[in-house]
Order: C-alpha cells, then structure tokens, then sequence
C-alpha cells in the first residue's frame, strides 16, 4: 500500500479502515468512493474502474465476507468493516488463492478487465455456497459482466476452486486431528 497520502480536502478527516487485515488511516472526504481510496491512496489497483455506477463489478471487493462494488460506494460506508480486495487474496507474493489458482489454470481471463472482481464474486459465492452447481455460479456471477465472453471458462474456474477448497477441507486437520 502506498505510505504516503494525497493531499485531504479541507473537509476530510482522518478515516481508519481494516483492509486486507491491516488497520490503515486515509485523510479524505468520508464521502469520497472508496475505489478512488483504494486505487489513488493505498495503492491497490485490482479492483478496476468499469462503469461508475455499480453496475458492472469490475470494482468489487469482498466487505464483511460480501462482493460489494466500491465505484460509487463512499469509502466512509466501509468503516468498521473488514475489506478484502483481489490482493489480499494470496497468501504472500507467491501461494495465490485457489480461485485465483484456477483462474489461471482454466485460461479464464481474456482482456482481463473484469477479472478481479469475477474472483471477489467467485470467492463471496464459496464461502457461503462450497459446492455450487453451474446454474449457482451463473446467478452469483451474473452481476458481474465481461464483455470478452469468458464465461464458460469463468464457470470452469469457479468448478475447478470449488474442488480445490474441498479437497483442501477433506486433508485439513481439526482439532482432535480428524479431517474436516
């Protein structure tokens, strides 16, 4: 993330966010969207500016577990809440989350454009639903559009994460040592 912050307007206080498990402190107008935050002050590009109007998810990250689009969204809504955008995703520079994983190994992406926010809806829709069916993925990631027509290798992806994460559950121990 970018250590140093642009200059606030005279409105702007001093807002603190948990993003990416990092407790960080932004001078800026509460109203300010907060992927211009992202994007402009903390350096995290992923998320992508599509349509401005929360239309296209391009500019999703998961807040609270949610996929939520952050184009038109003031960054003072997101207060208090635990952000994960497309980078926070990995785990260090080289272990990428499975559905990133699979992204990459089902060629999913084509301009790549919507991609991040395909993987924050992808993520989202794990967490609450580990085995979704096709006509679930389709629905979850229906928000989200891609104008290259990737979505039969997205659908791919998503299957091929799911199969990950669930082979990584059955092969984790718990407490007591017995699977999960």
């Amino acid at each position: 993330m970018a250590d140093e912050h642009r200059a606030a307007p005279e409105d702007a206080g001093t807002i603190e966010l948990n993003v990416n498990g990092a407790s960080v402190r932004v001078a800026v107008d509460p109203v300010t969207p907060f992927l211009e935050v992202l994007r402009n002050d903390l350096g995290l590009t992923g998320a992508k500016y599509g349509c401005g109007v929360e239309q296209c998810r391009a500019c999703a990250v998961l807040a609270d577990g949610v996929a939520v689009p952050t184009c038109a969204t003031a960054v003072g809504s997101f207060v208090g809440r635990h952000v994960v955008t497309v980078e926070g995703l990995s785990r260090g520079s080289d272990v990428l989350h499975p559905v990133q994983q699979a992204f990459l190994e089902e060629e999913a992406a084509q301009c790549g454009f919507c991609i991040p926010g395909m993987v924050i809806g992808a993520v989202a829709l794990l967490d609450r639903t580990p085995d979704p069916t096709d006509a679930e993925i389709r629905d979850s990631l229906a928000p989200h559009l891609c104008r290259c027509g990737s979505h039969a290798r997205i659908i791919r992806a998503v299957r091929r994460a799911a199969n990950s994460l669930a082979e990584a559950r059955s092969v984790a121990p718990v407490a007591g040592g017995r699977p999960r």
